[in-house]
């Protein structure tokens, strides 16, 4: 972010003060990558489940208890841990030490690894790495860092009682105080080496931090820093504008020995090759011998738009494309000609349009068409279930149930349901009369096989086929007759 760089121009001290100020309040915890969340996915070091709004209290609590000892004086890890734990006991644990000072009985089993014991771990290993603490004793401006966040930080407290924005800048400017004469100044200057190294005693001042490291890659770091001069690193900065002679005066101004003889030698023979061959880009070209032409179309207002620049004599480069190209100069009245890679002229023929082939429509018969064995068949098997269903005699209904015109009685759902059992185990067909979701009545010679959840599975003689049908669609059932 553009705030990166404004870091960067610090001094040593502010910016570290400002990097362990911004670590003691993020909520990011690092300890969790390589991890797995709870769908048994990596935590991975970017991602977005890696906050956790408990750290910084557990950050500034694990300092706030090691800052109570004496300056200089190193608690062990362990004890820190069992005192946290002790102010705030996990439920897993079933119990707590009996003692504020974390002594438990050696014969406990050890305490779980809960997310607060964890990140008081790692607490402890990144305030080493960033200098708050030393061989795990809090340095000088490490306290001062910690004087503006210590507030309300005691057992029991979270991390929203933190010290006030104002309270923490200022902490932040102590402990860079502090830190600052602990630290070396930067130096303006090398120390050139004829093995084409440079050796930089300690921390440089920024300007030539970032010129060196564009003209040389660093070899080695430390105490020193190692700096080599390769034909590409020399290459770099001429790539970045610099010349032959600019780099030759900026080693002689900020080294403290004279520039050796072969660094000398490798920045002009690099020089003396480089830009040597050219590279741009450009999406077509014209060519002509008459350079009278090519100054013609050059000098034409009409053809700023094409955005042509001289490459030769002979040869101009456009950045339109070569059919914008080809339109543009033949508004201008010109007559030009298109040419593939190889040089040769493209012949081009105007496109005469046709339509596209169709196929014929089939032939439409005269009379309907003739029957296949599958109609025939289906035809037969329906006139024959018909027959049967208007033929097949019927049992006898009770006379009070029975109408005079011979149509199918109706039935009671209880006493559909009881003959559709009956004729499951007995496996009899059944005559039944059946109303579809559209209203249309009919007649229907069924052999029962299942009925279940309100719904009867039977083998339709009419439509010689397995069907389903609801029970209160069946308005009438009644046996068939014995032969």
């Amino acid at each position: 972010t553009p705030a990166y760089d404004a870091w960067q121009e610090l001094p040593a001290a502010e910016r570290w003060s400002a990097l362990a100020t911004a670590w003691l309040a993020a909520t990011r915890t690092a300890g969790l990558v390589g991890g797995r969340d709870g769908k048994d996915r990596t935590l991975s070091a970017l991602g977005p489940h890696l906050d956790r709004s408990t750290a910084p209290e557990v950050r500034h609590r694990v300092l706030a208890l090691a800052a109570t000892l004496p300056e200089g004086t190193a608690p062990a890890p362990e004890s820190l841990l069992s005192r946290l734990r002790w102010e705030r006991p996990s439920a897993s644990r079933g119990s707590r030490p009996a003692t504020p000072d974390g002594a438990a009985n050696p014969s406990d089993p050890p305490p779980p690894q809960d997310l607060r014991s964890r990140i008081a771990q790692w607490t402890l290993n990144e305030a080493e790495l960033l200098g708050v603490t030393g061989r795990g004793a809090v340095s000088s401006h490490g306290r001062a860092l910690l004087s503006g966040h210590d507030h309300g930080h005691g057992p029991g407290h979270g991390s929203d009682s933190e010290g006030t924005a104002a309270e923490q800048s200022l902490a932040a400017a102590r402990a860079a105080r502090l830190l600052a004469p602990l630290l070396p100044e930067p130096l303006d200057h090398v120390l050139l080496q004829a093995d084409l190294t440079a050796v930089a005693p300690g921390p440089l001042e920024r300007p030539l931090a970032d010129a060196l490291a564009v003209l040389a890659d660093v070899e080695s770091k430390g105490g020193a820093t190692v700096y080599r001069f390769t034909p590409g690193s020399v290459r770099r900065a001429l790539d970045a504008g610099q010349s032959a002679s600019d780099l030759h005066a900026f080693l002689a101004a900020h080294s403290r020995t004279p520039v050796p003889q072969p660094l000398a030698y490798l920045i002009d023979d690099v020089a003396r090759k480089h830009g040597h061959l050219r590279i741009g880009a450009a999406s077509a070209y014209v060519r002509c011998d008459d350079e009278a032409l090519l100054n013609e179309i050059l000098a034409d207002k009409r053809a700023q738009s094409l955005r042509l620049r001289r490459l030769a004599p002979t040869v101009l480069a456009a950045q339109a494309d070569p059919g914008t190209l080809l339109d543009g100069l033949r508004a201008m009245g010109f007559a030009p000609a298109a040419e593939s890679a190889e040089g040769d002229v493209l012949i081009t023929r105007a496109h005469a349009h046709r339509t596209p082939p169709r196929t014929a429509p089939e032939p439409v018969p005269d009379g309907p068409p003739l029957p296949g064995d599958t109609l025939i068949g289906a035809a037969v098997r329906a006139i024959r279930a018909g027959d049967l269903a208007s033929t097949a005699p019927r049992k006898e209904a009770p006379t009070s149930t029975s109408p005079s015109d011979g149509r199918l009685p109706r039935t009671t759902a209880a006493e559909t349901l009881a003959t559709m059992q009956a004729a499951v185990l007995t496996g009899e067909a059944l005559w039944i009369g059946y109303v579809n979701a559209e209203g249309t009545a009919s007649q229907r010679v069924i052999a029962p096989v299942r009925v279940e959840g309100g719904f009867v599975t039977a083998y339709d003689h009419t439509a010689d086929e397995v069907r389903t049908y609801p029970l209160h669609r069946v308005t009438g059932v009644a046996e068939l007759a014995d032969d």
